[in-house]
């Protein structure tokens, strides 16, 4: 098969990339384009951040901001706030205009190793899932939890955001 019938398999095993991708399609996209991704930048009225704990194989686990990537010909609006939805379960109101831009290489990834990151100041408009709170004593990927400052173990790519935090590193 060549490269031109390889190509055309693979679309047609793509019903609406406006959805997502296939996991396969995904990893061998992001193995060779960077990704476009937005990241969410949330703090309540106190200044604390919120972050989720992430556990994906990508990286060790740890805190992260939420974020996604961009799918096909979606706005990075509507990504912002399926962002909200889908990781956090709430509804946000956002500055249309990114805090930050940042390119994110990570030369020892083969795959996902390559973004263009967007970052949005967010407040939340509902409540969090109590449920969803982060236990320390049982981590579990996808909980939530504030922060007063930058937690050590906030995961490798997100360390540009480190000088949102209100108070500093730990």
């Amino acid at each position: 098969m060549n490269l031109s019938e390889l190509v055309s398999q693979w679309r047609s095993s793509i019903p609406d990339p406006r959805v997502g991708l296939p996991e396969d399609v995904f990893l061998f996209v992001s193995s060779v384009t960077p990704l476009v991704n937005v990241d969410l930048l949330i703090q309540d009225e106190a200044g604390r951040t919120l972050l989720t704990w992430r556990e994906d194989g990508l990286y060790p686990p740890s805190w992260h901001v939420p974020g996604g990537i961009v799918r096909y010909q979606e706005k990075m609006a509507d990504r912002v706030v399926a962002v909200a939805e889908d990781e956090l379960g709430v509804k946000i109101r956002f500055q249309p205009e990114p805090l930050a831009v940042n390119e994110v290489i990570c030369p020892e990834q083969k795959v996902r190793g390559h973004f263009i990151s967007f970052l949005f100041t967010c407040k939340l408009q509902s409540p969090l899932d109590e449920a969803q709170r982060h236990d320390p004593t049982s981590r579990r990927p996808g909980t939530w939890a504030w922060h007063d400052a930058c937690p050590g173990d906030l995961i490798s790519v997100h360390e540009i955001y480190r000088k949102f935090f209100r108070r500093g590193v730990l």
